[in-house]
Parts: structure tokens; C-alpha cells; sequence
């Protein structure tokens, strides 16, 4: 029975050795990390959500705001979807380690998101404007958000 167990211990060693030297896995997660980098910077840029209109909109006006088009779809205007909106907004900001979501406060009214607060560079508003852009049912977005350093 022992010497069973060790077969059995034996085997999941090595496979776990294997899966973890194997170059092929950690490459293809890299490349899919790229991949995945490269569209969401290209989808900032397409917003103007560059640091530098960033900082220009946010010192013009005190907020940075973009909306969707109103064909892109509506938002239900119901506490339910606000709420799965803020919800699902606030998970993507725990997700981001760049983000802190202690900093950031969510806020949703008919599909009209406000963030305010804190973030530690114009990228990181940047990536905390998009990641609410990106959310199902949010039809705005409005930052109120002001760098601070860390």
C-alpha cells in the first residue's frame, strides 16, 4: 500500500516538474498577456485616453468624461443594473494590481459611471477609465479621479 501511495505521490511530482519547466506553457500565457496589453492600448488611444489628455482635460475641466454612442446600447435604467454594473466595475479594480480599489469610489446612476478619488499616475486613470468603459450596460464615464503619488 506504501509503495502504491509513493507511485501515486511519484507521478504527480513529475508532472507538476514538467508542467513546470515546459517553456510552451509560460510562452503561450506571455504571449496571450501581450495580446490582451496591445488591444486595451489600443482601445485607450482610440478614447484619447492618453496621460497627457489626461492631465489637460482633468486641469480644464476637473473631470475627464467618455461616452458611448447611443446606438451601442442602453443601459436599463433599474437599481439591479446599476448595481451589477458598479459590481462588476469594482471587481475589475481589485483584478488590476496597478489599481487600488480603496482609492477608487464606483458610483452608477442609469448607466452612467463616476469614478472619484485617487490614482497613483494618469495611466492608472487611464486603465481604471477603460476597465468601466468596458463593462456591460455603462453608457458614460465620468472620472473625478486626481493623481496623487504614492
Amino acid at each position: 500500500m506504501k509503495v502504491f501511495f509513493g507511485f501515486i505521490l511519484g507521478v504527480a511530482v513529475t508532472v507538476a516538474v514538467v508542467w513546470f519547466v515546459n517553456p510552451g506553457t509560460r510562452n503561450r500565457a506571455e504571449a496571450d498577456t501581450q495580446r490582451a496589453e496591445t488591444a486595451t492600448k489600443d482601445k485607450m488611444d482610440d478614447l484619447g485616453l492618453t496621460p497627457k489628455n489626461i492631465k489637460d482635460e482633468f486641469a480644464r475641466t476637473g473631470k475627464v468624461i467618455r461616452r458611448k454612442s447611443e446606438a451601442a446600447g442602453k443601459a436599463i435604467a433599474d437599481a439591479t443594473a446599476d448595481a451589477r454594473i458598479t459590481a462588476a466595475i469594482k471587481a475589475k479594480i481589485v483584478a488590476d494590481p496597478n489599481l487600488s480599489a480603496l482609492s477608487i469610489s464606483v458610483s452608477t446612476t442609469d448607466g452612467c459611471v463616476t469614478l472619484s478619488g485617487t490614482a497613483s499616475s494618469p495611466d492608472n486613470i487611464r486603465r481604471a477609465m477603460t476597465l468601466a468603459y468596458d463593462t456591460d450596460g455603462v453608457t458614460q464615464v465620468i472620472s473625478t479621479l486626481s493623481v496623487k503619488s504614492a
